[in-house]
């Protein structure tokens, strides 16, 4: 069967590679429906993705059907449509066991370190699918996104009565805000591209947005009654914007990352230490994160209809792929129809 390859950064190939067998004990094969294009996956072809090893069959936001499962799984069945959890971790691993699955250090997430769903079936373990009755293959390759977001929104810890200022407003930064909405929070979003801040006022509902530039202290202690934002989400990947983040921050407020970057970042101490600042880093997501944001999106509270802006067919995807490395095409979110 065909399935697509990154052998090195900028450089896809087609491959053949053989049917995968029948599944073993605890796994699950499935037939893939759909793939999101993630920054993740642009980060690789670009080469700016550290946790990235080729080569490599991209893949891991994905809408799935289950085909056949092995024995000793009771959570999914033949028929199932499923989101997958990409995070292949060791459950008998010190972090497994204490509840961080995914930052296991033996962790392999699918379509960075093991061989992902660009391809038309695979197997993997069953306890990694989380089921849905009514959504669309689409809406579930979209569910990891939102995991992520759900996730760096958790760690913030953030308040009802707080500003939140998201930076970056790409598919993380669009899915960090969805769940920062849902505290109540008043939200901020950052972001060089003034499209795609008007699509998160329009769209997604963002409380303010701010276009970056040299007055930007100044424009956020405006919005904020002069004391800058409670809680700062950098979801750019970008070690300038990650540096200057650390002087955005309000007295006791919490910095995290949710974007990776493969550069150094730096800050001056007494920027962070004077306003006694907390530095946080949210790494993928946990099972619940992809059990919630599948009822919330059942129940109409997640609207998905907005996100996907750019569709590819398989056959097509190596020729537009470096089109959705680009700010102007207005790619929010891309998605891959590798079966029907």
């Amino acid at each position: 069967m065909k399935a697509l390859q990154l052998e090195a950064p900028k450089h896809w190939k087609q491959i053949e590679i053989p049917a995968p067998e029948k599944p073993g004990p605890g796994e699950a094969l499935v037939r893939v429906h759909r793939v999101g294009i993630c920054g993740t996956d642009l980060s690789g072809y670009l080469g700016k993705m550290p946790f990235f090893s080729y080569p490599r069959i991209p893949g891991h936001e994905l809408g799935v059907e289950v085909i056949k499962v092995g024995a000793d799984v009771a959570n999914v069945k033949a028929g199932d449509r499923c989101s997958v959890e990409p995070y292949i971790n060791d459950p008998n691993s010190y972090s497994s066991q204490r509840g961080k699955p995914n930052c296991c250090e033996k962790l392999q997430v699918l379509g960075v370190h093991r061989d992902g769903g660009l391809r038309p079936y695979f197997i993997l373990p069953a306890r990694k699918l989380h089921v849905s009755t009514k959504l669309q293959f689409e809406q579930l390759a979209l569910v990891e996104t939102l995991a992520i977001g759900c996730h760096a929104v958790d760690r913030s810890e953030l308040k009802s009565d707080e500003y939140c200022l998201i930076i970056g407003a790409g598919p993380i930064g669009l899915a960090t805000l969805v769940f920062a909405k849902l505290t109540g929070a008043k939200i901020i979003v950052l972001d060089m591209n003034a499209q795609r801040l008007q699509f998160c006022r329009d769209v997604m509902g963002a409380d303010h947005t701010v276009l970056l530039s040299d007055s930007l202290e100044k424009e956020l202690r405006d919005l904020t009654e002069g004391h800058l934002p409670e809680v700062v989400i950098d979801a750019t990947g970008s070690a300038v914007s990650m540096s200057n983040a650390f002087g955005l921050v309000a007295p006791g407020g919490r910095l995290v990352y949710v974007g990776i970057t493969t550069d150094e970042v730096k800050f001056k101490h007494p920027v962070f230490h004077r306003p006694e600042g907390t530095l946080l880093c949210s790494r993928n997501a946990l099972p619940r994160d992809f059990t919630r944001i599948i009822g919330l999106m059942e129940s109409g509270q997640i609207n998905t209809t907005p996100w996907i802006t750019h569709r590819s067919p398989f056959e097509q995807l190596i020729e537009v792929f470096p089109s959705y490395t680009r700010p102007e095409t207005g790619v929010i979110k891309a998605v891959v129809e590798v079966g029907e």
